[in-house]
């Protein structure tokens, strides 16, 4: 085991991957000579060329429009937008090209992409470098998205994702890149657990608290922070946000009767909505108390100073917990 920051271990996994595979290509701005804004690529350009890792223009429509046609000559590029924000101008191709050719041309064509998204909120970025635009890609078929939540996912996940022949949105969790973790340089990502499954972080017994990407370290200090109450609260990391794995969710479900949904993303609309919805679906008559969601709130993303009271904390989700398990919380005497 070695320990390294989360941005190191995207930087590991990334090496592997151009290593292993020479159809594996890096493109984005500033990720050649600079390393990226947060110097996830930092080394990789001097090691491995200029014709592996491109430096590219100011614009992410350009960027994925470049991708796309990589991907019809066989290549795996790998995308990266610099902020989650600056994403928007590369929407439409995302949506209307990258996620539908392999269906449009019959299987004839695969679209193996990653899109690097750093994303999420906590570090005191300016407008539109605090986004949380996962729910946009979500609800659109032929996408998959996920988003570790520690350095050993960070390092299997991104080749994970460069190997698979989908296109995946990779949601990297901008303020956990400094976090450190013992990382296994020699696992294998092919015999690791698959893209699309979620991990019990912490076994209990009397909630579900479901989290992912940025959230899940709060996650399990809200499940310590209950413990001491005596509240088993059992963590689920989603790491995969399409698909869903539902299954995981709903037989802890039908264990504990409660669920507790955060994400940094607004309420209306995100991912804790369809997940909230499908474990009802699911679980019904095994749920004691309506899913809970503890979220940003459906604002346009705050000013850096105001930031702490937009993203869900640990007294928010413990809040949360109170809702679920009928105490005293900060809505009491105003749900009826």
């Amino acid at each position: 085991m070695t320990t390294m920051t989360f941005g190191q271990a995207l930087n590991a996994g990334l090496r592997k991957a151009l290593d292993r595979d020479p159809k594996v290509l890096l493109i984005g701005e500033d990720i050649g000579t600079l390393g990226g804004v947060f110097r996830i690529t930092d080394g990789l350009q001097k090691d491995f060329g200029a014709h592996r890792v491109v430096d590219s223009p100011l614009a992410e429509s350009g960027i994925l429009g470049t991708a796309v046609g990589m991907c019809f000559r066989g290549y795996r590029p790998v995308c990266e937008i610099q902020f989650d924000g600056f994403v928007y101008p590369a929407f439409d191709q995302i949506v209307s090209q990258v996620a539908k050719l392999h269906f449009r041309s019959r299987g004839r064509v695969k679209m193996p992409m990653t899109i690097r998204i750093p994303f999420g909120g906590g570090f005191g970025g300016a407008e539109h470098h605090s986004e949380s635009p996962e729910a946009y890609f979500l609800h659109t078929a032929g996408l998959r998205a996920v988003s570790p939540s520690s350095p050993q996912d960070a390092y299997l996940m991104v080749q994970q994702a460069i190997a698979c022949d989908d296109p995946v949105v990779f949601f990297e969790p901008k303020r956990r890149y400094h976090a450190k973790g013992d990382v296994d340089l020699d696992a294998d990502f092919a015999a690791a657990a698959p893209l699309e499954q979620a991990r019990i972080e912490r076994p209990g017994r009397d909630a579900t608290l479901v989290a992912y990407g940025p959230l899940v370290p709060t996650a399990r200090e809200a499940a310590e922070a209950a413990a001491d109450e005596g509240i088993s609260l059992e963590v689920i990391d989603l790491r995969s946000l399409s698909p869903l794995d539902f299954d995981t969710v709903a037989e802890s479900v039908r264990r504990t009767g409660r669920l507790v949904i955060s994400h940094e993303a607004s309420q209306t609309g995100g991912l804790g909505a369809e997940l909230a919805a499908g474990i009802t679906e699911r679980c019904f008559y095994y749920l004691e108390h309506a899913p809970v969601r503890v979220t940003g709130f459906d604002i346009p993303y705050p000013p850096a100073r105001m930031e702490q009271h937009h993203l869900p904390d640990l007294d928010r989700i413990l809040d949360g917990v109170d809702r679920v398990l009928g105490r005293p919380n900060s809505l009491s005497g105003l749900e009826d």
